[in-house]
C-alpha cells in the first residue's frame, strides 16, 4: 500500500474586536486566546520534527495580536485586570466580578481552588445589590491574578519558573505577582508570532491566509449566490454585489502576510470554507495555488455522496482523498476537501475521552481512511478551528496532541504534510464548476436567510452605497476615508451574522450586536454623515437558552417506544437542549427533547431523537446514568432501528436483569426511546433525590451528553428539578 498523507490544517481566527474610530478593544478574546492557544499550538511541534502542519492565520487576528505584543492595545478588561486594587472603582470591581468568570469552569477555573471559591461566593451574591462590597481587597487581588492565570498556556505553566511560582502561591497574591503575569503575557504575545515565523522557516509549518477581515467571499461577490446552494432561501431586500471588495480583502491579506513572514502565502482558507466559481476565479487571479473547503461541497459538485463502511473505509474515498484542480483558462487552483467526520471528532468528541484513547482512535480511523483509495496514495485533509475546542479538553488538549502527533510520527505508513507538500503526491481530479457552499451544510444559511441576518445585510448594503457616494469627496480627510473603508471591510466579516439568526447564541450576543452596529455607524461618522436610525435598534433577539420544565405530577406511561397518547406523559418534566450557546458550530445534534418523571415505584425517561440523527446513525447506544453515588447505568444498543442488547450496571459491575417480564426494568425503542427503572433495582427510595444523565454513543464514541452542564436532579417527593 502507498503511504497515506495527512494534511492537517489548524484555522486560527477571532473576530475583529477593535473600534477603529475610538481606538479601543471592546472584547478581550484575542488577548485571552493568545495567552492560551496560539504559542503552544505551534511550539509543541518542536517535539515532533517529522510532523508537518498547516496553520491558517487570519490577517485581522495577526493585526490584533501584533498590537497586544507591542503593548499598544487599549482594552477596558485588560486595564481592570491589572490596575492596582486600591484604585479600582466600585463599578470596576463589579465588572471584574462579571468578566473574570467567563471561562470554562471544568478545565480552566476549577483547577485553581481559590478561583473556584471566589466563583462560588460571587454566584451566591450575584442577586445582591452592591455585591462587590462583600469582597475584600485581597479577594479582588486574587481574582485579578487567577482570572488571567487560568488562561495561561500549558507550556508556560509547566516550564516558566516565574509563572510556576505564581501558580504555587495559590492565594494571597501581591501587586508584584500581577506585574509578573502582565510581563509574561506580553512575552507570550511576542513569542507566538516569532514561533510561527521560525516554524515556517524550518519548513515544518506552512502558513496560509484568509481574506483580511474574514468575510464570506461568495456572499460578498453576490448575495444572490445563496439561492443556488439553497433554492428558495429568503434573500435580503437589498442585493449586495461587490466582488471588488472581495478582491481588495484578498490583496490586503497577502500584503500583511508578506510583512509578517517575508513571503506571499501559497494557500487560502476562504472564510468558513466558503467557495463559488467566482471566488475560485478571484483566487486564481490573485496568485493563490491552493484552497480548501468541505467534503459536502465536493459531493454536491460531483453529485455523489461519501459514507463510511463497516471497516472504516470511505465510499467515494478515491475522490475525497485527493485534491481537485479548478481550471481557469491556462491557470487553476487546487482544492482540498476536508474529511468532515475526522475533523469534527477532534472538535466535538475527543474532549470527552481519555487523551490516549482519543489519539489511538483517530490514528486508526486515518489508517482506515487511507485504505479507501486502493493502490493510489491518499491525502486525508483534517481541517478545523485551532483554538476554541481546547478549553473543553483537560490540560488544554496538549496531552491529546502529543499522543496524536507521536502516533503520526512513529507510523511508517502515515506522513503528516503541509498542504503545499500534499499537492504533488497523487494525481489530482478536475472540476469545472463547484456548487457554492461552506463547510456548514454546503450552503450559507448561517449567514443569510434569517430575519436577523438579512437585516444586517440590508444595513451593510446601505452603508456600502453611502461609502461609494461619499468616499471620493475631495474635501474629506484621506485618513478618515481610509478608516471608513476599514470599518466597511470589518462589517463585511462573517462573525456578525454568525451570531445573528437561529443557529448560535452566547452570553455576549448584546456586545457582538452593538459592535457590528458601531462599525457600520462609524462609516457614516467618518465620512461626515449621520447613521440611519435603524442602527440604534438591536438586531439580535434575546437568546433562548436550554429549557428545563419541572415535573408537574406523577406519571405511568406505557413503555413501548411510541408516543401512544399525548396524555401518558402529561405531567412529566421536559429538558429542551440549546444548540446555539457556543462559538463553534458542529457536533452531533441528536436530541429534540428529554422527558422525565416518576411515580411511587419507578423513574421514567423518554428521548425524542432528531430525525437526521436517526438517518445518519442506524446503530447507536443510549447510556442512562442514574444516581451518581451508586453509579447505576443502563446501556441499550439500537441496531438498524431496533432495540438490541440491554445491559444494567451498578457500581461498575454488570448485573443480569430479566427484561422480558419488565418487573424492574423496561426499555423500548421504535420512534422514541423509553425507559422505566424501578426504585428497588436502582437502590432508590420514595422521598429522596436522585440525579441522572443521558449520553448517546456511536462507534464507541460519545456524540452528545445530556445535559452538558451536569446532572439533572429529580426530587422523588415533590417533583422539583434542578441542575
Amino acid at each position: 500500500m502507498p503511504p497515506t498523507y495527512v494534511m492537517l490544517l489548524w484555522h486560527m481566527h477571532q473576530p475583529f474586536y477593535k473600534d477603529l474610530a475610538e481606538d479601543f478593544y471592546v472584547m478581550p478574546w484575542v488577548r485571552l486566546h493568545a495567552l492560551k492557544d496560539y504559542y503552544g499550538m505551534v511550539a509543541i511541534l518542536r517535539e515532533f520534527p517529522g510532523v508537518h502542519v498547516t496553520f491558517n492565520l487570519v490577517p485581522s487576528l495577526l493585526a490584533q495580536l501584533d498590537e497586544y505584543a507591542r503593548d499598544v492595545a487599549r482594552e477596558e478588561e485588560y486595564d481592570i485586570a491589572f490596575q492596582p486594587v486600591e484604585k479600582l472603582t466600585t463599578a470596576a470591581r463589579e465588572q471584574l466580578l462579571d468578566f473574570a468568570f467567563h471561562v470554562n469552569r471544568d478545565n480552566l477555573l476549577n483547577r485553581y481552588p481559590r478561583f473556584r471559591e471566589l466563583f462560588e461566593r460571587a454566584q451566591s451574591a450575584r442577586h445582591q445589590e452592591g455585591a462587590a462590597r462583600l469582597f475584600t481587597f485581597q479577594d479582588f487581588l486574587d481574582l485579578q491574578v487567577l482570572s488571567q492565570l487560568a488562561w495561561f498556556d500549558e507550556i508556560y505553566l509547566a516550564g516558566d519558573p516565574e509563572v510556576r511560582a505564581v501558580v504555587k502561591k495559590s492565594r494571597g497574591y501581591s501587586e508584584s505577582d500581577k506585574i509578573v503575569l502582565r510581563k509574561k503575557g506580553i512575552e507570550i504575545f511576542k513569542v507566538a508570532l516569532e514561533e510561527y515565523a521560525a516554524a515556517s522557516q524550518r519548513g515544518q509549518v506552512e502558513i496560509s491566509t484568509s481574506p483580511f477581515y474574514h468575510p464570506i467571499l461568495p456572499l460578498l461577490c453576490d448575495t444572490d449566490v445563496a439561492e443556488e446552494s439553497h433554492p428558495g432561501v429568503r434573500l435580503p431586500r437589498r442585493r449586495f454585489k461587490h466582488p471588488e471588495d472581495a478582491r481588495a480583502q484578498l490583496r490586503a491579506s497577502v500584503e500583511l502576510h508578506h510583512r509578517f513572514f517575508g513571503s506571499r502565502p501559497r494557500g487560502l482558507w476562504p472564510s468558513e470554507g466558503s467557495v463559488s466559481d467566482e471566488v475560485l476565479k478571484l483566487a486564481v487571479q490573485e496568485g493563490f495555488e491552493w484552497t480548501a473547503t468541505d467534503e459536502g461541497v465536493l459531493g454536491r459538485s460531483l453529485q455523489m455522496s461519501f459514507s463510511r463502511q463497516g471497516d472504516g473505509t470511505m465510499a467515494g474515498g478515491r475522490e475525497l482523498y485527493r485534491p481537485h484542480r479548478f481550471v481557469v483558462g491556462e491557470n487553476g487552483i487546487s482544492i482540498f476537501f476536508r474529511d468532515h467526520q475526522l475533523s469534527d471528532l477532534i472538535g466535538f468528541v475527543y474532549s470527552r475521552l481519555d487523551a490516549q484513547a482519543a489519539a489511538t482512535d483517530l490514528h486508526q480511523r486515518i489508517r482506515a481512511a487511507g485504505r479507501s483509495t486502493g493502490n493510489r496514495p491518499a491525502v486525508v485533509p483534517i481541517i478545523l478551528d485551532g483554538e476554541n475546542a481546547w478549553e473543553f479538553f483537560p490540560g488544554n488538549g496538549r496531552e491529546f496532541l502529543r499522543a496524536f502527533y507521536g502516533r503520526l510520527a512513529s507510523d511508517p505508513d502515515l506522513r503528516a504534510v503541509t498542504a503545499s507538500e500534499a499537492l504533488g503526491v497523487t494525481e489530482q481530479g478536475t472540476l469545472s464548476h463547484v456548487v457554492p457552499g461552506s463547510w456548514i451544510d454546503s450552503n450559507f444559511d448561517v449567514w443569510i436567510g434569517a430575519d436577523e441576518d438579512n437585516r444586517a445585510w440590508d444595513l451593510l448594503s446601505e452603508a456600502r452605497d453611502f461609502f461609494a457616494a461619499k468616499s471620493g469627496d475631495p474635501g474629506l480627510d484621506p485618513l478618515k476615508v481610509r478608516l471608513a473603508e476599514q470599518e466597511l471591510w470589518i462589517a463585511e466579516g462573517s462573525d456578525w451574522c454568525w451570531w445573528y439568526g437561529p443557529e448560535h447564541s452566547s452570553a455576549h450576543d448584546e456586545e457582538f450586536d452593538l459592535l457590528f452596529r458601531k462599525h457600520v455607524s462609524n462609516i457614516y461618522h467618518l465620512l461626515g454623515g449621520s447613521p440611519p436610525d435603524e442602527l440604534a435598534v438591536p438586531i439580535k433577539r434575546p437568546a433562548a437558552k436550554a429549557k428545563v420544565v419541572a415535573p408537574a405530577g406523577r406519571i405511568a406511561p406505557r413503555v413501548d417506544g411510541q408516543v401512544t397518547s399525548y396524555f401518558e406523559w402529561l405531567g412529566a418534566g421536559v429538558y429542551s437542549p440549546d444548540y446555539r450557546s457556543s462559538s463553534m458550530h458542529g457536533g452531533a445534534r441528536c436530541l429534540e427533547a428529554l422527558y422525565f418523571g416518576h411515580n411511587e415505584r419507578s423513574v421514567y425517561l423518554r428521548l425524542d431523537l432528531v430525525e437526521k440523527f436517526l438517518e445518519e446513525y442506524p446503530q447507536f447506544e443510549v447510556r442512562v446514568n442514574v444516581d451518581s453515588e451508586s453509579r447505576v447505568r443502563v446501556q441499550a444498543r439500537i441496531e438498524q432501528g431496533r432495540l438490541g442488547t440491554v445491559q444494567f450496571w451498578k457500581r461498575d459491575k454488570q448485573i443480569m436483569v430479566p427484561l422480558a417480564s419488565g418487573d424492574q426494568l423496561q426499555v423500548a425503542f421504535q420512534r422514541v426511546f423509553e425507559l422505566r427503572l424501578d426504585y428497588a433495582l436502582a437502590g432508590l427510595a420514595p422521598g429522596q433525590k436522585t440525579s441522572f444523565q443521558v449520553s448517546l454513543w456511536a462507534d464507541d464514541l460519545p456524540l452528545q451528553i445530556i445535559p452538558p452542564e451536569g446532572w439533572l436532579t429529580l426530587d422523588l417527593t415533590d417533583d422539583l428539578v434542578s441542575w
